[in-house]
């Protein structure tokens, strides 16, 4: 179950030091080259610091997504990418109980910006450092740097979203705060490459996407409660 989509892209505000960097950097490089080497040194660097520049703009964007339904009890899909875990789980960080977990994948090609699965109040918000180990094994959940934010719906529902950094990811971003209301098209965080969104929901909810299901976040339906 999907939700409609707006087609505008922008460019994250997490990207734009980057664009700014690689840009500098990018000229540079082609400065010393044209000054100094072979022009046919010049155009490969050319090349590449654009192929550079390119991947850096597709890796930041952040589409314009609104997610229009209104029922508080419906859970929309905070990241993009694969289904890659629905099962039962303890859940030994704060709820201390059982919980159903849904876990999505995001690949590099993925757009990393993470959304509100929900309205509610923001209970918990807290970073954890840890390893970087591939994102997709179960151990990631526990053992990688990781963000968790605990998030009671306007039903008074309790759910959490975890963040978690990959392999290659880095650096975690969350704008939730404890104390501050949450609300759906806005912004949760932003994870730089390969990385996985974890949820964990009470055990009573009904699931519209099954295992190696791709989701779209902001988009499309994951749950309701």
């Amino acid at each position: 179950m999907a939700n409609k989509k707006h087609n505008r892209t922008r460019l994250h505000r997490e990207g734009r030091k980057m664009l700014l960097a690689v840009t500098l950097v990018a000229f540079i490089i082609n400065l010393i080259a044209y000054e100094y080497f072979p022009h046919w040194i010049l155009a490969v660097l050319l090349a590449l610091t654009a192929v550079a520049l390119v991947f850096v703009v597709y890796f930041f964007r952040d589409p314009v997504r609104i997610f229009t339904i209104d029922d508080p009890d419906y859970l929309v899909a905070p990241a993009d990418g694969k289904v890659v875990v629905i099962e039962p789980v303890m859940e030994n960080e704060y709820f201390h109980e059982q919980r159903l977990q849904v876990s999505i994948f995001m690949s590099p090609f993925n757009v990393h910006a993470n959304w509100y699965p929900c309205e509610g109040t923001i209970l918990v918000s807290e970073h954890q450092a840890g390893n970087h180990k591939a994102a997709w094994l179960p151990k990631s959940s526990t053992e990688n740097e990781r963000s968790l934010v605990v998030i009671e719906t306007k039903n008074k529902a309790v759910i959490a979203v975890r963040q978690i950094a990959g392999a290659m990811a880095r650096r975690i971003v969350t704008y939730a705060r404890a104390g501050k209301e949450c609300h759906r098209n806005s912004h949760l965080g932003f994870i730089k490459l390969g990385s996985r969104v974890d949820m964990y929901l009470p055990l009573d909810t009904e699931m519209f996407v099954e295992m190696g299901d791709n989701v779209r976040g902001n988009q499309t339906i994951i749950a309701k409660l």
